[in-house]
């Protein structure tokens, strides 16, 4: 009996615990918005920015190995701005929008990881906004008794003009709508 209700235990501490909503910064937007994601894999180049107006480019970086066992396995990085969703990307993808120009508060949310930065642009700038996702796996048990455990990090920090149209060029074009 004592076995079960720990069992029980364990389970709903899984699932309940995978479930709570995250805190977050006044930069996204609401927690229960999610994203449908079809990925271009070879766009045209991206034209410049918009008259007025500065660029923002928004990509991903993942690197993450097999998901065993995964509870809570969001797979997009969801971008916000000013406190509303400007869209998502999965796997290395990006997208882009038009800003005016000023102080803005930009966040990136992967699964549990957020984070959230200022951003000032001016008319006629491009900016590169990255979030680079990365989970290593390490078998730490033996073969009886297999212990997997993944160390996941997230970083979110602009790039330079080079990198940024480098990670462009080689990631798909992310074209996200919201789910009703």
């Amino acid at each position: 009996m004592k076995r079960r209700f720990v069992l029980l235990l364990l389970f709903c501490a899984a699932v309940y615990g995978s479930r709570a909503s995250a805190v977050l910064p006044d930069a996204c937007g609401k927690e229960d918005v999610s994203f449908d994601i079809r990925l271009e894999k070879k766009p045209p180049a991206p034209a410049g920015p918009e008259n007025g107006k500065a660029q923002v480019f928004f990509i991903e970086k993942s690197s993450k190995p097999p998901l065993i066992g995964c509870l809570d396995c969001r797979t997009e990085a969801r971008f916000g701005v000013d406190g509303s969703w400007v869209g998502a990307t999965k796997d290395n993808s990006y997208f882009v929008i038009s800003l005016d120009p000023g102080v803005h508060h930009v966040c990136a949310v992967r699964g549990k990881e957020v984070d959230a930065k200022p951003l000032t642009v001016e008319a006629g700038k491009i900016y590169y906004y990255q979030v680079e996702y990365k989970a290593v796996g390490t078998d730490y048990g033996t073969t009886k008794e297999p212990n997997y455990q993944v160390k996941k990090s997230v970083s979110f920090a602009m790039l330079n003009e080079d990198e940024g149209k480098y990670r462009v060029k080689a990631s798909a074009l992310s074209i996200a709508r919201p789910r009703k």
